[in-house]
């Protein structure tokens, strides 16, 4: 079974007194274990996409299963319990707490989730070890360079095991030697069976994927298999 199935998916925004068709009938499977990056001009649809696939939006119209369960008609609670359990999420500006060490940003998922205060420090720990920052923990955001608050919050994506981790312009704020780290990790990641999926306008960034989605117009125009440019390594030798 795909760990992301969905079919004929649409969403429409009204502009005014315009109807703008953000998807217009998408559907796509997603295999565990994938790396596959979106990409399209402005407008296309793929933020929208990555929306519906993080369960921060609806569709107007279609289906949707993560993991065999059909999302799109949960109720809101639902839905944050399945954001929480089965999807890490990574953000172009990190979304990092500014006055929070590494450590307790990375806990965060865990305190919505309520899992004790001994067991989030040592899971929280352990993800920053993973993304090569166990020396880093008592940190805060402006203490750490780019490339390292972009790791933190790969962290905090990792710290309740998801299933998939969905990036959104995850290099946008970096420049391009830590943007190649923060992919490397992401490869590494991904090697060790996370699904990623990643919205980029970069080629460079696209090419570290095993697919690549192309949308115009709410549709998806191009799905090609590639081979990665790059080869993963451990977040330790990217620290």
């Amino acid at each position: 079974m795909a760990l992301i199935e969905a079919r004929a998916l649409t969403k429409t925004y009204a502009m005014g007194d315009e109807a703008v068709h953000a998807l217009a009938g998408v559907s796509l499977d997603i295999e565990a274990g994938d790396f596959i990056a979106i990409m399209g001009a402005s407008g296309s649809g793929k933020s929208t996409l990555m929306n519906i696939l993080g369960c921060l939006d609806r569709p107007d119209s279609g289906h949707y299963q993560l993991a065999g369960e059909a999302v799109e008609s949960l109720d809101g609670d639902a839905l944050a319990r399945v954001r929480n359990r089965r999807i890490g999420f990574v953000f172009q500006q990190f979304n990092l707490l500014p006055r929070t060490s590494a450590l307790e940003n990375v806990e965060l998922p865990m305190v919505y989730a309520g899992v004790p205060t001994a067991e989030r420090q040592r899971r929280a720990r352990a993800a920053l070890e993973r993304v090569g920052l166990g020396q880093r923990v008592a940190h805060t955001p402006a203490e750490l360079s780019g490339g390292q608050q972009q790791r933190v919050a790969i962290a905090r994506a990792l710290v309740n095991e998801p299933s998939l981790i969905l990036a959104d312009e995850p290099t946008g704020a970096l420049d391009s030697h830590t943007s190649e780290e923060v992919m490397r990790l992401l490869a590494e990641l991904n090697a060790q069976g996370i699904t990623v999926v990643l919205v980029t306008h970069e080629p460079d960034v696209a090419a570290w994927a095993k697919r690549r989605l192309t949308f115009r117009d709410g549709q998806v125009v191009e799905d090609v298999r590639q081979t990665p440019s790059h080869t993963a390594q451990s977040p330790a030798e990217a620290a």
